[in-house]
């Protein structure tokens, strides 16, 4: 779909101004759900089913809410085919790919450092016990 006069953004994006779109975006990608959603379907498609088991503690609600926006970022694919029972499969465009590699190597980091913010916290409750 073309961007249309209205779609055009009136000045550049800028993640620190408070009324840029990117901010809403950027939350959309960073989210808890939007994240593990992301990075699940890095490896291969997943039917919504598969994908809820896939991502541990995931409500069926939350689940669908955050396809749709990652959908609607233009960030996941969603292709339902004209069978019964209805199949529905998801998987990134070239796009979600692009974000889905950036976040998940923010994750494997925060996985790498998890030891030091452990240490980090323990330092902090220590010194500020009252």
């Amino acid at each position: 779909m073309a961007v249309t006069e209205e779609d055009a953004l009136p000045e550049a994006p800028n993640v620190n101004r408070a009324t840029c779109p990117s901010r809403g975006v950027l939350e959309h990608v960073t989210s808890r759900w939007g994240l593990l959603v992301l990075a699940s379907l890095l490896d291969r498609s997943f039917r919504f089913s598969e994908l809820r088991r896939e991502i541990g503690g995931v409500s069926e609600k939350m689940l669908a809410q955050t396809l749709q926006t990652l959908e609607r970022d233009g960030f996941v694919h969603r292709d339902a085919k004209p069978v019964i029972p209805p199949r529905v499969d998801y998987s990134l465009t070239a796009l979600g790919r692009e974000a889905a590699e950036q976040v998940w190597a923010l994750a494997h980091w925060v996985e790498r450092k998890l030891p030091a913010v452990v240490e980090a916290r323990g330092s902090y409750d220590e010194a500020h016990r009252a």
